[in-house]
C-alpha cells in the first residue's frame, strides 16, 4: 500500500461531489468513485454518472471500494499545515504539514510525498533533515553547495569547495561538531537566564515583602502617632475644661455673697420701711397725749448693720491661665518623654558592636585594648601616615561600616567638656584642617567649653540641653536618610538630620578633642547597649 500511495495524487482521495476526503468510498459500474452518501443523494434526482454521464436503468449495487477507504483514512491521519509550520512542496491544493526537508532535492514532503525517498534506493541516499523553509538559504552561494562544515576562524557556515579556497588554512569543523558546542553554549546561557531571572523573581519577593513590612510600620507608627495626639488632645481639653471650672466656681463663690448681702441689706430696708411708716403716721398725729406717748416706743429702732466696710470684690483671675497652662505643659512633657522612652526602646533593637580602628585614629590619641576607649594623650606617636589616618584633626573612626539598614550604638561622656559624635562617608577628607557638616560627608554633633551643644549641619544649629548629656545614643537609618541622637539617661531626643543622601559606606565617627592640661582627660567610651527597663 506504501508503493501504491507514493503514485496517487492528493485529488485522487477527494471525491469529486462534496470535494472533500472520501467518507464510505463507493465504485460506480463505469468505475468512477464517490462518497456513498454523495452518490445516493444524487441518485435521487438522476441516475447517472456524475463524471462520465453514463446513464443506468436500473440504480446500480454500491459497494465499498476498500482500498480507496485505506488510502483517504491513511491521508486524512496527516496533518493540514498551518501557519508557521512548513508545508509539503508537492501536495496541490490543501497543505500537508512536510514531516522532513531533503537537503539534496531542496523540497519538504509530507508523509505520502515522501514515501520515495524511503522505498527507493537512489532517494535513500538523500539527507532528511527536520523540516525547515529556506533550504537555498543552506546551500553555499559561491559553490552551489550545501553548507555542512563551520569556519571557526571566520565565525560562519561553509561547504566543502570554500575549504580548499577562502577558508584553506582555517579552523574548519563539521557543522554537528559546532552544532553541538553552540547548543552547550545556548544552554548554559539559557541556564544562566534562569537563574537571573529566578533572583529577579526572588528580588520581587523581597521588595513585595519590604513593602508589607513597611506598610506594616506605617499602620503601627500611625496608631502610636493618633494615641499619642490623642492622648495630647485629651490632656489639652481636660485642662482647658478645669480651668473654665476654676474660673467658674469663683464666680459662683462672688455671687453667692453678693446674694447673702443683697438680701440681708433688703431685710432691713424692709423694716426701715415698717418704722419709717410708723414714724409718718405718728408726725401726722394731731393729738399730742397720743404722740406723747406712742413716741417713747419709736425709740426702739429695729437693729441694722453697719455696711460702711462691707462691699464684694471681683475675684482675682490672675494666674489662673498660666497656672493651668503649666501644668498642661507638666503634663505633655511626661506625655512626651514616655513617647521618647519608646522611640528609644525601638532604636535599642537595632544595637550593634563597635570598636575603633587604630589604624585611622589621629596619632596623638589613645586607645584601650579593647578598641572601645579613646582620649587625647598630648604627645603625638610616631605612626604611619596611611591614607586612612587623621594627621591634623584628634579624630578615629570605627572598624565597623554600614551601607544599608538601621544600627545603633551608644558612647559614654561623662566628665567631658569638649567632644564630637556622629557618622562620616568612607571617602572624607582625612588630612589637614576639617570643616565637618553633610556637604562634607559628615553628620555630627558637639560638646564645646562644658555646655555649648551644637548640630554641625550646613549652618550650626546650637541645642537646648538642661542637663549634661552623659550617655548620648546614635541611630541611622541609611535607606530613611536620618540621623538621630539621643540623651540615653533623659531618654530625649537631641537632634536629627533628616532628607539625608547616603552613598557608599559610612563609618561611626570619635572626636574626644584635645585634653586641654587635664579639663578634657575623660575618655569616650563605646558602651554596651543596656535597653531601657523603665514601665512606659
Amino acid at each position: 500500500m506504501s508503493a501504491a500511495s507514493c503514485l496517487l495524487t492528493e485529488d485522487q482521495f477527494l471525491c469529486s461531489i462534496c470535494l472533500d476526503v472520501f467518507t464510505d468510498p463507493v465504485t460506480t459500474p463505469c468505475g468512477h468513485n464517490f462518497c456513498k452518501t454523495c452518490i445516493t443523494e444524487h441518485w435521487n434526482i438522476n441516475v447517472q454518472c456524475p463524471n462520465c454521464k453514463e446513464v443506468f436503468n436500473t440504480r446500480p449495487e454500491l459497494r465499498v471500494n476498500t482500498f480507496i477507504s485505506e488510502m483517504a483514512a491513511h491521508s486524512s491521519e496527516q496533518q493540514v499545515s498551518k501557519p508557521g509550520e512548513v508545508p509539503c512542496e508537492v501536495c496541490t491544493g490543501t497543505k500537508l504539514k512536510a514531516l522532513k526537508s531533503c537537503l539534496v532535492c531542496l523540497a519538504s514532503y509530507c508523509e505520502t510525498h515522501l514515501e520515495p525517498h524511503l522505498t527507493m534506493s537512489g532517494l535513500k541516499r538523500h539527507q532528511l533533515i527536520d523540516p525547515v523553509e529556506n533550504l537555498e538559504g543552506r546551500m553555499c552561494t559561491k559553490h552551489d553547495k550545501l553548507l555542512e562544515l563551520f569556519c571557526k576562524t571566520d565565525q560562519m557556515c561553509v561547504c566543502m569547495f570554500c575549504t580548499i579556497s577562502d577558508h584553506k588554512t582555517h579552523d574548519v569543523v563539521p557543522l554537528k561538531e559546532e552544532y553541538e558546542v553552540k547548543k552547550a553554549e545556548l544552554e548554559k546561557t539559557e541556564s544562566g537566564i534562569q537563574q537571573m531571572m529566578q533572583k529577579r523573581r526572588l528580588k520581587i519577593q523581597e521588595i513585595k515583602r519590604s513593602v508589607e513590612l513597611s506598610k506594616e510600620g506605617a499602620d503601627r507608627e500611625i496608631a502610636d502617632g493618633i494615641q499619642v495626639f490623642t492622648a495630647l488632645k485629651e490632656s489639652v481639653e481636660r485642662s482647658q475644661a478645669e480651668l473654665i471650672d476654676t474660673i467658674k466656681e469663683k464666680q459662683r463663690k462672688t455671687e453667692k455673697q453678693a446674694e447673702g448681702f443683697i438680701k440681708e441689706l433688703e431685710q432691713e430696708i424692709s423694716e426701715l420701711k415698717k418704722r419709717s411708716t410708723e414714724v409718718e403716721q405718728l408726725s401726722g398725729s394731731a393729738d399730742q397725749l397720743h404722740l406723747l406717748q406712742s413716741f417713747l416706743s419709736l425709740n426702739a429702732a429695729p437693729p441694722t448693720k453697719d455696711w460702711t466696710d462691707v462691699s464684694v470684690r471681683p475675684p482675682s483671675y490672675e494666674g489662673t491661665v498660666v497656672r493651668a497652662v503649666a501644668q498642661l505643659e507638666e503634663t505633655l512633657n511626661d506625655e512626651i518623654t514616655n513617647l521618647f522612652e519608646a522611640e528609644l526602646k525601638r532604636v535599642q533593637q537595632y544595637a550593634v558592636d563597635v570598636t575603633l580602628d587604630p589604624d585611622t585614629g589621629h596619632p596623638a590619641l589613645i586607645l584601650s585594648d579593647d578598641g572601645k576607649q579613646v582620649k587625647h594623650g598630648d604627645v603625638k606617636k610616631n605612626l604611619p601616615d596611611s591614607p586612612e589616618r587623621f594627621d591634623h584633626c584628634v579624630n578615629v573612626l570605627a572598624k565597623q561600616s554600614f551601607s544599608s539598614g538601621r544600627f545603633y550604638y551608644e558612647v559614654q561622656v561623662k566628665g567631658k567638656t569638649d567632644w564630637y559624635l556622629g557618622v562620616v562617608r568612607e571617602s572624607i577628607n582625612r588630612k589637614g584642617k576639617i570643616t565637618a557638616c553633610p556637604k562634607r560627608g559628615y553628620w555630627t554633633i558637639c560638646l564645646r567649653n562644658e555646655n555649648e551643644y551644637k548640630a554641625l549641619a550646613s549652618s550650626p544649629v546650637h541645642l537646648s540641653l538642661s542637663l549634661h548629656s552623659e550617655k548620648v545614643g546614635v541611630f541611622v537609618d541609611y535607606e530613611e536618610g536620618l540621623v538621630s541622637f539621643y540623651d540615653v539617661d533623659a531618654a530625649a531626643l537631641i537632634y536629627s538630620f533628616t532628607g539625608c543622601s547616603f552613598t557608599g559606606k559610612l563609618y561611626p565617627y570619635f572626636s574626644p578633642l584635645f585634653n586641654n592640661n587635664g579639663k578634657n582627660s575623660a575618655p569616650l567610651i563605646i558602651s554596651h547597649v543596656t535597653k531601657l527597663s523603665r514601665t512606659i
